[in-house]
């Protein structure tokens, strides 16, 4: 089964986004909203479903890092295709003693986004947002909306300019 996404301009479809995501999509022309069936949000349904390769899509990941009693949080942005190396490469980056993948309910909490919609677009500000160089180097990815009945299409180049953002291998 595959059904036709209709791509529009992200800052005027209001409703499609979590409300920190709509703040930082203000005037972005490039980046683009489609309304999807929230139960299909989850990437595998999503690209099936709709028809999209697993390789044009990128999941953002909520990392908590601890070093001495102290717990940051991060966001990993790597393709759909591969996963994060959270215990290598990204505990190394943040210089932390341990990182885990942050417990749903605070990474929702802190980002004011759904879980399996959260994206690198309107987080806490402060948080590293590490973009995979995969990431950064598509034209164009599909990410959370920070809601899970839609999905947001922007260039990678986006992704690796936002405040915060650092370009790296995170995948082994």
């Amino acid at each position: 089964m595959s059904t036709e996404l209709r791509w529009v301009r992200a800052d005027e479809c209001p409703d499609l986004l979590a409300a920190p995501v709509m703040e930082a999509v203000r005037g972005l022309g490039e980046a683009r909203v489609a309304e999807i069936d929230p139960d299909l949000a989850d990437t595998a349904q999503f690209c099936a479903t709709y028809g999209m390769p697993l390789d044009t899509s990128a999941n953002c990941v909520v990392v908590a890092a601890r070093r001495g009693g102290e717990v940051s949080f991060a966001a990993c942005m790597v393709p759909a295709d591969r996963r994060a190396d959270v215990n290598g490469i990204v505990r190394r980056h943040l210089g932390a003693r341990k990182t885990s993948f942050a417990p749903m309910d605070e990474a929702t909490g802190l980002t004011g986004m759904e879980y399996g919609g959260i994206t690198p677009l309107g987080l806490p500000e402060g948080w590293p947002v590490l973009v995979d160089e995969a990431v950064a180097a598509a034209a164009e990815v599909v990410v959370g909306s920070g809601l899970r009945r839609s999905k947001l299409l922007v260039p990678g180049k986006l992704l690796a300019g936002l405040p915060g953002a650092e370009v790296l291998a995170l995948t082994r």
